[in-house]
């Protein structure tokens, strides 16, 4: 990099490691150079040839065209940068995406704030299963490769083949949607409920449609799950308890649960997201019975919650 002449053959062969032994004969070393220089090459260092003032021929590398230069970036795309390092949490990467931050904020640039860029802490944050989901998943979207995973629901666990067309949030909780091929149907899927997913197939098999928008695919399920007409929760809450619950209760029958003592609400469901927020913030003092999908939901939340150390 530093070297302002051409360095020859020669020269790398007395004194680069590797290129030193004595017992590899002249075209031994010759393939070993055209391979590295192969090498270089391939991971985007332009190597150059050229000769000397004394007519020796040699390499070296051109600083200016290997150097990147100065990058500047707009406040949409530096909000994207920050959104990156806000919502992603795998070690693995996270420490790059913070010091992206850092060095946009040394530059001068305005980095947008979690709220301007729409990010959720707290409820987005993610387990290990689903990370690793997230992550085989983005993997095949940039591909364009189809995935098979494994789905949990009330009813138990199932295979699932999807063509991934994209990643989103809503309502603080991840979740895919693309083409499932087992129901030839636009589907969407939680992702803290899939697990095991693996891509298959050759590359750029799956094409996303041009009309194609995710975020509304995802709020549109979510909507529609929410408003299932005519679904009643039973939730059982210690007596003197979840203030919250019964001031939505339509009835409330004394029941007790076990040793405890307290009442048996019967309560409409008409937003399970922010029903599931109200149980999970009594903590044990809200126990749901049924539905027995709204009952699996709550004790996912209360698994996620115990594998990122908060109680409740």
């Amino acid at each position: 990099m530093s070297a302002r002449q051409y360095v020859t053959a020669t020269y790398l062969r007395q004194n680069v490691v590797g290129y030193t032994d004595t017992g590899k004969s002249e075209e031994s070393f010759k393939r070993m150079l055209e391979r590295d220089k192969a090498d270089l090459r391939e991971m985007g260092i332009p190597i150059e040839t050229g000769r000397n003032p004394d007519g020796s021929e040699g390499y070296r590398i051109d600083p200016e065209q290997y150097s990147l230069p100065d990058i500047t970036l707009d406040r949409s795309e530096a909000a994207a940068v920050a959104a990156a390092a806000a919502v992603w949490h795998e070690p693995s990467v996270a420490a790059v995406f913070q010091t992206a931050v850092l060095k946009l904020q040394a530059a001068g640039i305005d980095v947008a704030t979690d709220d301007e860029i729409g990010v959720t802490h707290g409820g987005s944050r993610r387990s290990l299963g689903d990370e690793l989901a997230i992550t085989a998943l983005l993997s095949a979207i940039d591909a364009g490769r189809p995935v098979t995973f494994m789905h949990r629901t009330t009813r138990g666990t199932r295979a699932r083949t999807l063509e991934p067309w994209g990643i989103v949030t809503d309502g603080g909780r991840w979740y895919v949607a693309g083409h499932d091929r087992d129901r030839d149907a636009t589907r969407t899927f939680r992702i803290s409920r899939v697990f095991d997913v693996k891509a298959f197939g050759d590359a750029g098999a799956v094409t996303v449609p041009a009309d194609a928008d995710v975020r509304q695919i995802v709020a549109d399920a979510v909507a529609q799950d929410d408003a299932a007409p005519g679904t009643v929760a039973r939730v059982w809450v210690a007596a003197g308890r979840a203030h919250g619950l019964r001031r939505i209760a339509t009835s409330a029958t004394p029941h007790r649960l076990g040793d405890d003592a307290g009442d048996l609400l019967s309560i409409d469901v008409r937003s399970r997201s922010g029903l599931r927020r109200l149980i999970l913030g009594a903590g044990a003092d809200a126990v749901v019975l049924e539905p027995a999908d709204l009952r699996a939901d709550v004790i996912a939340d209360l698994d996620r919650l115990i594998a990122q150390g908060v109680t409740a």
